[in-house]
C-alpha cells in the first residue's frame, strides 16, 4: 500500500552507492499515531540502505510520534547518519536531527525545541489525561536532547519551556550540532558571528519588565471600577495571563 503523503525522500548515489533522505516540509502531514502502513514503508526503505548514509532536514516540525520512530529507526541504523540542517530543524524535525552519529548546521540555518502540544476536547478527567501524556511526551523528547548535547535535564526542559530559537553558533555551543557546515577549522576560530539563542518566555518577560518599570508614572482609566486603576493592578493580570 502506498502512502498518501510521503514528507520524506531517499536518493541513491550511483557512484558511491550511498544514500541520501530528504526531509523537507510538515512531518507526517497524517499523524502515524496508530498507523502501521507509513512506518513500514519507511523503515522498509531504509533497510535498503547500505553504508553510510546522510540526512538533510529543513522542517517546521509536525507529528512527535513520526519523529521518535524515525529517530528509533535512524539510531538503530546499521551504519553512520550524517544530518545535515540547511534550513530549519524545529519542534519534531530537532528530534529527528538528534539520531545523527554527527549533526552538522548551515550557518544560515535555526534550530528551535519547545514543549509538545496536543489538542484535547472532554471533560476533566480527559483533559487530565491530555496533560499527564504531553509531560511523558515531553521526558521522552528530553531523553533525545540529553543524549545528545550532554546539558542538563533542568536546562533543556527550561529551554523547551522558554521555545528557543538557535543559530548554527548557539547550537554547537550547546551541543545539538557537531559542526557548521562549510566552515574550514581556521575559519571557525576567527568567526566573531554571534551566537544568538532568542526565547519567546524571555522577550515577553523583558515586555512586561518594561511596563513594570514605568508603572509609578502611568495610570491607566477604568469605566467598570469607575476610577483609575495603576500599572501594578494591570500587571497582576498580564502575570496570569502569560504565566
Amino acid at each position: 500500500m502506498k502512502a498518501k503523503n510521503k514528507f520524506w525522500n531517499w536518493v541513491r548515489d550511483s557512484d558511491t552507492g550511498e544514500s541520501t533522505l530528504v526531509l523537507n516540509g510538515t512531518i507526517a502531514e497524517e499523524s502515524w499515531f496508530g498507523d502501521e502502513v507509513t512506518p513500514n514503508i519507511f523503515r522498509a526503505e531504509l533497510e535498503k540502505c547500505e553504508g553510510n548514509i546522510t540526512v538533510w532536514i529543513n522542517s517546521p516540525g509536525g507529528d512527535v510520534f513520526a519523529a521518535a520512530q524515525i529517530y528509533n529507526m535512524l539510531m538503530n541504523y546499521k551504519g553512520n547518519v550524517n544530518v545535515r540542517i540547511d534550513g530549519l530543524a524545529a519542534s519534531a524535525a530537532s528530534v529527528i536531527a538528534m539520531a545523527g552519529t554527527t549533526v552538522e548546521m548551515s550557518p544560515v540555518g535555526m534550530f528551535m525545541i519547545h514543549n509538545p502540544s496536543t489538542v484535547a476536547i472532554g471533560d476533566t478527567a480527559e483533559m487530565k489525561a491530555a496533560i499527564r501524556q504531553l509531560d511523558e511526551v515531553k521526558e521522552s523528547i528530553l531523553n533525545a536532547y540529553e543524549l545528545k548535547s550532554n546539558l542538563p535535564r533542568a536546562k533543556i526542559s527550561q529551554m523547551m519551556d522558554a521555545e528557543s530559537w538557535m543559530n548554527a553558533k548557539k547550537a554547537l555551543e550547546f551541543g545539538f550540532v557537531d559542526k557548521i557546515l562549510f566552515a574550514k577549522v581556521d575559519e571557525e576560530e576567527e568567526d566573531e558571528t554571534e551566537a544568538m539563542l532568542f526565547s519567546r518566555a524571555a522577550v515577553t518577560n523583558s515586555f512586561l519588565e518594561k511596563i513594570k518599570a514605568k508603572s509609578d508614572a502611568l495610570i491607566l482609566p477604568n469605566k467598570e471600577l469607575g476610577n483609575r486603576v495603576s500599572v501594578e493592578a494591570l500587571m497582576s493580570r498580564l502575570n496570569i495571563i502569560v504565566h
